[in-house]
Protein backbone atom coordinates (compact mmCIF):
# COMPACT_ATOMS: atom_id res chain seq x y z
CA UNK A 1 0.00 0.00 0.00
CA UNK A 2 2.83 2.07 0.63
CA UNK A 3 4.32 1.83 -2.80
CA UNK A 4 0.93 2.64 -3.74
CA UNK A 5 1.02 6.04 -2.24
CA UNK A 6 4.49 6.53 -3.62
CA UNK A 7 3.66 6.31 -7.16
CA UNK A 8 0.26 8.05 -6.75
CA UNK A 9 2.84 11.10 -5.88
CA UNK A 10 4.91 10.67 -8.13
CA UNK A 11 2.24 10.99 -10.60
CA UNK A 12 0.69 14.14 -8.66
CA UNK A 13 4.22 15.85 -9.10
CA UNK A 14 4.82 14.88 -12.71
CA UNK A 15 1.47 16.82 -13.44
CA UNK A 16 2.27 19.61 -11.38
CA UNK A 17 5.01 20.08 -13.51
CA UNK A 18 3.16 19.85 -16.66
CA UNK A 19 3.23 23.13 -19.24
CA UNK A 20 -0.37 24.33 -19.07
CA UNK A 21 -3.16 26.62 -17.90
CA UNK A 22 -4.92 25.54 -14.47
CA UNK A 23 -7.69 27.90 -14.22
CA UNK A 24 -8.54 31.49 -14.99
CA UNK A 25 -6.25 34.09 -12.76
CA UNK A 26 -8.08 37.24 -13.97
CA UNK A 27 -10.68 38.97 -15.92
CA UNK A 28 -8.99 42.74 -17.18
CA UNK A 29 -11.53 45.07 -19.22
CA UNK A 30 -11.80 48.52 -20.37
CA UNK A 31 -14.21 51.21 -18.80
CA UNK A 32 -14.27 54.74 -18.91
CA UNK A 33 -14.37 55.85 -15.18
CA UNK A 34 -12.46 52.63 -13.62
CA UNK A 35 -13.18 53.75 -10.18
CA UNK A 36 -17.06 54.80 -10.98
CA UNK A 37 -17.05 50.91 -12.18
CA UNK A 38 -16.07 49.57 -9.05
CA UNK A 39 -18.18 52.18 -6.69
CA UNK A 40 -21.08 50.39 -9.22
CA UNK A 41 -19.89 47.04 -8.39
CA UNK A 42 -19.50 47.21 -5.28
CA UNK A 43 -22.77 49.09 -3.89
CA UNK A 44 -25.00 47.06 -6.33
CA UNK A 45 -23.39 43.45 -6.56
CA UNK A 46 -21.49 43.36 -3.11
CA UNK A 47 -18.29 43.00 -4.46
CA UNK A 48 -15.41 44.16 -2.01
CA UNK A 49 -13.29 46.50 -4.11
CA UNK A 50 -9.69 48.31 -3.73
CA UNK A 51 -7.61 50.25 -6.16
CA UNK A 52 -7.31 47.37 -8.47
CA UNK A 53 -11.04 46.09 -8.14
CA UNK A 54 -11.42 42.73 -6.86
CA UNK A 55 -9.98 39.64 -5.76
CA UNK A 56 -12.18 36.91 -5.79
CA UNK A 57 -11.67 33.79 -3.64
CA UNK A 58 -11.96 30.33 -4.00
CA UNK A 59 -9.89 26.61 -3.19
CA UNK A 60 -7.84 24.63 -4.71
CA UNK A 61 -9.47 21.17 -5.97
CA UNK A 62 -6.08 19.51 -5.75
CA UNK A 63 -5.33 20.93 -2.57
CA UNK A 64 -8.44 22.24 -0.77
CA UNK A 65 -7.12 23.68 2.27
CA UNK A 66 -5.21 26.18 -0.18
CA UNK A 67 -6.80 29.41 -1.20
CA UNK A 68 -6.39 30.68 -4.48
CA UNK A 69 -7.25 34.13 -6.13
CA UNK A 70 -9.09 35.53 -9.64
CA UNK A 71 -8.91 39.06 -9.69
CA UNK A 72 -10.98 41.54 -11.44
CA UNK A 73 -9.69 44.72 -13.14
CA UNK A 74 -11.52 47.47 -14.72
CA UNK A 75 -8.65 49.51 -16.74
CA UNK A 76 -9.16 52.64 -17.98
CA UNK A 77 -10.40 52.94 -22.04
CA UNK A 78 -6.86 53.13 -24.05
CA UNK A 79 -4.78 51.60 -21.21
CA UNK A 80 -1.21 50.55 -22.56
CA UNK A 81 -1.26 47.22 -20.37
CA UNK A 82 -3.38 45.73 -22.91
CA UNK A 83 -0.83 46.68 -26.37
CA UNK A 84 -0.56 45.14 -28.62
CA UNK A 85 -3.82 44.09 -28.79
CA UNK A 86 -6.83 45.86 -30.11
CA UNK A 87 -9.45 44.46 -27.79
CA UNK A 88 -11.00 45.82 -25.17
CA UNK A 89 -10.15 43.20 -22.55
CA UNK A 90 -7.73 40.88 -21.38
CA UNK A 91 -8.11 37.30 -19.71
CA UNK A 92 -5.38 35.83 -16.79
CA UNK A 93 -4.96 32.29 -16.73
CA UNK A 94 -3.21 30.29 -13.83
CA UNK A 95 -0.48 28.11 -15.20
CA UNK A 96 2.49 25.83 -13.99
CA UNK A 97 5.53 25.88 -15.33
CA UNK A 98 5.57 28.69 -16.89
CA UNK A 99 9.03 28.37 -18.11
CA UNK A 100 7.68 24.89 -19.52
CA UNK A 101 4.85 26.77 -21.21
CA UNK A 102 6.79 29.44 -22.86
CA UNK A 103 9.26 27.38 -24.36
CA UNK A 104 6.24 25.05 -25.54
CA UNK A 105 4.19 28.21 -27.33
CA UNK A 106 8.18 29.44 -28.75
CA UNK A 107 8.19 26.04 -30.76
CA UNK A 108 4.51 26.44 -31.61
CA UNK A 109 5.39 29.52 -33.17
CA UNK A 110 3.24 31.71 -30.48
CA UNK A 111 4.19 35.71 -30.30
CA UNK A 112 5.37 36.43 -26.87
CA UNK A 113 5.25 39.89 -26.00
CA UNK A 114 7.58 39.75 -23.28
CA UNK A 115 9.82 38.08 -20.86
CA UNK A 116 9.01 36.34 -17.79
CA UNK A 117 8.95 38.91 -14.80
CA UNK A 118 8.73 37.28 -11.38
CA UNK A 119 7.28 39.07 -7.96
CA UNK A 120 6.85 37.98 -5.09
CA UNK A 121 3.31 36.66 -5.65
CA UNK A 122 4.35 34.95 -8.99
CA UNK A 123 5.59 34.58 -12.37
CA UNK A 124 4.23 36.19 -15.17
CA UNK A 125 4.16 36.80 -19.34
CA UNK A 126 1.95 38.27 -21.91
CA UNK A 127 1.58 36.29 -25.33
CA UNK A 128 -0.83 37.20 -28.11
CA UNK A 129 -3.59 34.28 -29.39
CA UNK A 130 -4.14 33.73 -33.02
CA UNK A 131 -7.06 36.21 -32.90
CA UNK A 132 -5.05 39.20 -31.67
CA UNK A 133 -6.04 38.69 -28.10
CA UNK A 134 -3.45 39.29 -25.59
CA UNK A 135 -3.16 36.86 -23.15
CA UNK A 136 -1.61 37.39 -19.40
CA UNK A 137 -0.63 33.96 -17.94
CA UNK A 138 0.64 33.79 -14.11
CA UNK A 139 1.95 31.30 -12.17
CA UNK A 140 0.79 32.36 -8.86
CA UNK A 141 2.14 32.12 -5.29
CA UNK A 142 -1.52 32.55 -3.79
CA UNK A 143 -0.08 32.34 0.13
CA UNK A 144 1.60 35.81 -0.36
CA UNK A 145 -2.15 37.64 -0.75
CA UNK A 146 -3.52 35.15 1.69
CA UNK A 147 -0.68 36.67 4.14
CA UNK A 148 -1.04 40.24 2.86
CA UNK A 149 -4.93 40.06 4.00
CA UNK A 150 -7.18 42.52 3.12
CA UNK A 151 -10.96 42.66 1.33
CA UNK A 152 -11.57 39.48 -0.64
CA UNK A 153 -14.95 38.46 -2.60
CA UNK A 154 -15.85 35.65 -1.16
Amino acid sequence: MDNHKEQHSDSDNMNELTPKVTGIGGIFFFTENPQKTREWYAENLGIEVNEWGSSFEFRNANRPQEINYLQWSPFKNGSEYFDPSKKEFMINYRVQNIEGLVSKLESNGVTIVDKIETFEYGKFVHIMDEDGNKLELWEPIDSVFTEMGGESTK
